[in-house]
């Protein structure tokens, strides 16, 4: 590839990354948000779901204590918050009249289509001393435990979907309100009574999403049938008689049983949106995918290694959380060996935008299938210990312009920042996330290496950086620190071309020493290192 830039000429090296949105994107293509980290009110454990309503997040899982952004764990201002929590998805600060204890974790949090109220289902079984069999609900107006309600499930409960009128809950259990139920119940939400609704799963329900016109809700998890009708790992129900209904995508993403499961449904009220994990034999899937919410037919699937937690579709992005490490079939990051790159947060489109090749390293072939276009959004989250697994984040909500991630990472962006933070677009962001060159785990400077062509022309070869929410960076040639040229290049931290100018019109004998300024759209610069100095 060769630019023309007036008396410059710019080869580009190395193969072209090929995501190609951000906070800066291409027309047609979306924005996604900034990856800045911002100011976010920080739990002490681990946050496994979490709901926005109006302006307020509500978060639960396993925590004690509160505290604001920027203390650390035990400092001024820390409150006691057991297990749920709430705060302003617009400042990051808490909302101090939403206080409860819960005495066991909440897996799963869910609002009513009106937002009146919330619904969180775990294991806990009291709530601020109160029997709470599992499942809660609190008023959002007032923040209120609402204490008439109290249905009672025999077990843990880990995935919950709401109508006007009806709580369904998913999770590993044997009854509910004193009936038998296997795995699945449905609650008047309202009085909190048992509904007649009782299909039954093989194992764990993880995931749980209305369809579009709440006529069905499908479900996902680790159980292979549903009502004794085989449903490898996901499925449909009828949200009136709980039959099972045709779903086409398990019988191509197959994770159930005791090494895989699908962990996340989300709908846009258009498309169902999910992920899955894989630990052995009996799975063939992890990564995201989209399907057709009334037969299932998958529209789009991203064939990319690590574990998929929680989704979330705002707009024309799909936002990820997992431990991705190899998206080689979809034509973004490779594997690396040995494995240092971990992507913790990322960004799809919503819509199919090429194919999956296969087979993959693992053998699993989705050859010729839809997939989705990766987008240059990459945030940095540490790897948490609390849960023995560590991982970052595990789950994701948010609105038109705010993101919240919430999980077990000790830090953001290499900054002290535990279990949860929001991101912001564009216009609402600081936009200070610069060029950088750091590909982890070492990454040492790319030369800048300057030689004599003779006939007054020197070529100046440097190495490519990268941006966690930019793809497309400036680079300045600067010739004794005054800039001669200037032109585009695309990158990501796993396709960084090495690319070279061409210095023209220069007077022999004379001496000089170049760099590289790399700046990104909003002005965030990096230099590289000086050229050995070049006699021409």
């Amino acid at each position: 590839m060769v630019f023309l830039t007036g008396a410059l000429v710019v080869l580009g090296l190395g193969p072209p990354p090929l995501a190609s949105a951000d906070t800066n994107p291409a027309a047609g293509v979306p924005a996604t948000v900034s990856a800045d980290r911002l100011p976010t009110w920080q739990v002490n454990g681990v946050v496994w779901s979490e709901v926005v309503v109006a302006s307020t997040v509500y978060v639960t899982g396993s925590f004690s204590k509160a505290r604001p952004p920027g203390v650390a764990a035990g400092g001024a201002g820390e409150i006691a918050a057991a297990n749920i929590f709430a705060f302003n998805i617009t400042t990051g600060s808490r909302v101090a009249s939403f206080s409860h204890r819960m005495n066991a974790q909440g897996l799963a949090i869910a609002a009513s289509p009106d937002g009146s109220k919330v619904f969180v289902g775990g294991d806990f079984t009291t709530v601020d001393g109160l029997t709470h069999g599992h499942i809660a609900a609190f008023n959002t107006a007032t923040g209120a435990l609402v204490a008439g309600f109290t249905p009672s499930v025999g077990g843990q409960v880990r995935a919950l979907a709401t109508t006007s009128a009806t709580l369904y809950a998913g999770g590993r259990y044997a009854s509910a309100g004193g009936r038998v139920r296997h795995d699945l119940s449905a609650f008047d939400s309202a009085s909190g009574a048992l509904r007649a609704w009782a299909p039954s799963a093989d194992n764990a329900v993880w995931s749980m999403a209305m369809s579009p016109d709440r006529s069905r809700v499908i479900v996902g998890g680790s159980f292979t049938t549903l009502n004794g009708v085989s449903a490898y790992g996901m499925g449909s129900l009828d949200a009136a008689t709980g039959a099972t209904l045709p779903w086409a995508a398990n019988r191509v993403i197959k994770d159930a049983g005791i090494n895989g499961a699908i962990t996340t449904l989300r709908s846009d009220g258009t498309q169902i949106y999910g992920g899955g994990y894989s630990l052995g034999a009996g799975t063939n899937f992890e990564g995201t995918f989209a399907a057709n919410p009334t037969t299932g037919a998958i529209n789009w699937l991203n064939d990319c290694h690590g574990d998929t937690y929680d989704v979330l579709p705002v707009g024309q992005v799909l936002y990820a959380v997992s431990h991705s490490h190899d998206c080689s079939p979809i034509g973004a990051f490779p594997d690396t060996k040995p494995r240092v790159r971990w992507q913790h947060a990322t960004a799809f489109t919503t819509y199919p935008a090429g194919t999956n090749t296969g087979p993959d390293t693992y053998g699993w072939n989705y050859k010729g299938i839809a997939d989705s276009l990766l987008l240059a959004w990459l945030p940095d989250l540490g790897l948490g210990a609390y849960t023995g697994q560590y991982q970052a984040a595990w789950s994701l909500t948010g609105n038109g312009s705010y993101l919240v991630a919430g999980g077990e990472f000790p830090t953001v962006n290499n900054v002290a920042q535990q279990g949860l933070v929001r991101f912001a677009v564009r216009a609402l962001a600081p936009n200070k996330r610069g060029p950088s060159y750091d590909t982890r785990p070492a990454t040492p400077l790319p030369a800048t290496a300057a030689v004599s062509l003779g006939g007054g022309r020197a070529q100046v070869s440097f190495g490519a950086a990268w941006d966690m929410d930019n793809q497309t960076l400036t680079y300045d040639l600067l010739r004794d620190g005054v800039k001669v040229q200037s032109t585009s290049l695309r990158s990501t931290p796993w396709s960084l071309p090495r690319s070279v100018f061409v210095d023209t019109g220069l007077v022999p004998g004379s001496t000089h020493t170049y760099q590289i300024r790399i700046t990104d759209p909003f002005g965030n610069t990096r230099r590289s290192p000086l050229s050995n100095k070049v006699r021409i």
